[in-house]
């Protein structure tokens, strides 16, 4: 099936090099006002940090490191699931002083590739192409033509349209403040130029810090060719200081998704109204509605539709399978031909066979569904084995917590469990059985049978409804 993940599969061709990514990740974000380090701010369900690191993953670089400042625990603590190298900048003094914090693991015969990680959205294709130039020039430098440059540092070049410098808005002229050449601070460069061009860093600049950005110049001076790539995007270069400029870059990234979807062949009824955060894996003619969010790796088979309101995490669903409105799949596997809601809920575990029917507030949790079975109303099966065939009537419940631990709950093919049936588990229902309705269960029913469990229905004569006291006020 065609995949709509908002990453492309990009493999760069191999490159002479070993490739060493660092990621400046040590910003505090103080416009974000947030007790959250601005690199954990979540985009599309995922820390910046994470969408940047998945995209340089895609490079195959033989080490990703990151330089960690400000909140340093918390970002460590948050991308412990990765193998990555670590660098510690204790002092915000620019971005060329981060760099240098990471260089002293890289080896010299090493490549190195600059990200940030405020930038989320830049195309693994990108990068792959920024390295191949680096193979063949002393330094490689992402640029972007910008609508607006401001806050941006300004590529300099010379007649010959080579770059000779980047110059930082603080410190530009009115006339290099026209410029629209952005610089985003992305480049690639060998790590034994590199590491000498940092250490000749010098910041006699309006921040009073040692600007990566300079090396550039130093490049120039030196003789040195410096190949620049322009981004062919604006979007995929923009950065993140604020929660303003945060929602900016998701609808973005939802409009790329949205984009991607339609592409693989699913109908959206309104792409502005699609969210994905994650991997969507679809097969042909799927259709769509509104307000639908994809969380983690949905796989969604030909001709399933989606109605409006629903949300998928970690779920695959089968051929021909229809979810009515405002249900919620929750790390479940479905089958083919099934009927969902409206308002059904899986949660994880939930296991659903062929022409599986369930219906409105109906629950599954943990629990295995034959074929053709049915729970059609106000239903809740946690912790149980349900054959083919089975009908469970409304409002049925398995009783599969005793208070301290979880027990299950087996019916086999077949049977029918009557309306407000309680199924108190451990316990089995036999092939064929039938339960009355309004019954509890508490021991097995045996196959073929009706078994039930009620109370002698009794009414009272002589008795009266209690009447409100005429010196009380309603309500």
């Amino acid at each position: 099936m065609p995949s709509s993940r908002d990453t492309p599969s990009a493999a760069s061709e191999a490159v002479e090099q070993p490739l060493s990514v660092v990621i400046l990740a040590a910003g505090q974000g103080k416009r974000m006002r947030s007790d959250l380090p601005k690199v954990l701010q979540p985009l599309a369900g995922r820390p910046l940090l994470q969408h940047v690191i998945d995209t340089a993953r895609q490079l195959s670089p033989a080490a990703i490191h990151v330089v960690y400042g400000h909140g340093g625990e918390q970002v460590q603590a948050a991308m412990r699931h990765e193998a990555l190298g670590w660098a510690l900048q204790a002092e915000q003094k620019g971005t060329g002083h981060a760099l240098a914090q990471a260089m002293p693991a890289i080896p010299d015969g090493h490549l190195v590739l600059v990200l940030y990680g405020d930038v989320p959205l830049v195309r693994a294709e990108t990068l792959a192409e920024l390295v191949r130039l680096a193979g063949r020039a002393p330094l490689a430098l992402l640029t972007v033509v910008l609508e607006d440059p401001t806050g941006y540092g300004r590529i300099l070049r010379d007649a010959a349209g080579s770059v000779r410098a980047i110059v930082e808005q603080k410190d530009a002229s009115p006339e290099q403040r026209a410029v629209r050449e952005g610089n985003t601070g992305v480049m690639a460069m060998s790590a034994g130029l590199l590491r000498g061009y940092l250490a000749g860093l010098r910041s006699d600049n309006a921040q009073g810090e040692y600007y990566l950005t300079d090396v550039v110049g130093m490049a120039v001076e030196s003789g040195l060719a410096v190949a620049p790539l322009v981004a062919a995007t604006e979007s995929e270069v923009l950065g993140v200081n604020d929660k303003l400029q945060l929602a900016q870059l998701e609808g973005v990234h939802r409009r790329h998704c949205a984009e991607a979807a339609m592409r693989a062949g699913a109908t959206l009824v309104d792409p502005a109204r699609f969210d994905q955060r994650g991997e969507l894996i679809l097969g042909r003619d799927v259709f769509i509605d509104v307000n639908v969010v994809f969380e983690g790796r949905v796989t969604l088979g030909d001709r399933v539709r989606v109605g409006p309101h629903c949300v998928l995490r970690n779920a695959s669903v089968g051929a021909d399978t229809q979810i009515h409105s405002h249900c919620v799949l929750d790390s479940a596997e479905v089958g083919r031909d099934c009927q969902l809601g409206p308002f059904a809920r899986l949660r994880p575990g939930a296991l659903l066979g062929t022409e599986v029917h369930i219906g409105n507030f109906v629950e599954i949790k943990n629990s295995e569904l034959g074929e053709g079975s049915k729970a059609n109303h106000l239903t809740y099966l946690g912790d149980a084995t349900v054959g083919a065939g089975v009908n469970v009537g409304a409002g049925s419940i398995t009783c599969n917590y005793d208070g301290a631990n979880k027990h299950r709950t087996v019916i086999e093919d077949g049977a029918f469990i009557g309306s407000g049936s309680m199924l108190v588990a451990p316990v089995t229902i036999g092939a064929g059985a039938t339960t009355g309705a309004g019954s509890t269960l508490t021991k097995d029913a045996p196959a073929g049978k009706l078994t039930l469990s009620r109370a002698k229905q009794l009414t009272i004569d002589g008795w009266q409804r209690p009447a409100k006291s005429p010196s009380r006020k309603p309500g």
